[in-house]
């Protein structure tokens, strides 16, 4: 059951819900049920599966975006969809940074960003930094 309320913190933080999972890791981590590998091999399932969910909504997304309950504008998506093309896909490393990272999942459906390139990147993102939430708590 822990292990599937790993998954289940890890998808949700990487989707536009406001979830952490690092902590559900950690705690799992320091109870010592579970080898630490399998433990982040599980979150960073959960995480890239998010991520594959934003994007889906995203690739799937603008053609609602002249419906009235659409919750971002016109100008809106044109800026951000700007920024995106500015730094490319390399932007998808940051897809692990609170807040910020989640939208870029999506942006990255909205532009058609390839999948392949995407699952690649993100997957870095993700397992990197569930390797670094590792390494900090074993350092202390």
């Amino acid at each position: 059951m822990s292990l599937f309320l790993l998954f289940l913190a890890a998808f949700g933080a990487a989707t536009l819900l406001p979830l952490q999972s690092e902590a559900v890791l950690l705690g799992l981590i320091w109870q010592g049920s579970y080898s630490a590998a399998l433990l982040i091999m599980i979150a960073s399932a959960g995480n890239i599966l998010g991520s594959c969910v934003n994007w889906y909504l995203g690739f799937k997304i603008e053609q609602y975006k002249h419906k009235k309950w659409f919750p971002v504008s016109e100008q809106q998506m044109l800026k951000t969809q700007s920024t995106y093309q500015k730094y490319g896909y390399w932007s998808l490393l940051l897809s692990w940074v609170p807040i910020i990272g989640d939208p870029i999942t999506l942006i990255a459906g909205l532009l058609k960003e390839n999948f392949t390139r995407f699952i690649l990147i993100v997957s870095i993102a993700k397992i990197g930094r569930y390797l670094f939430v590792y390494w900090a708590y074993a350092m202390f």
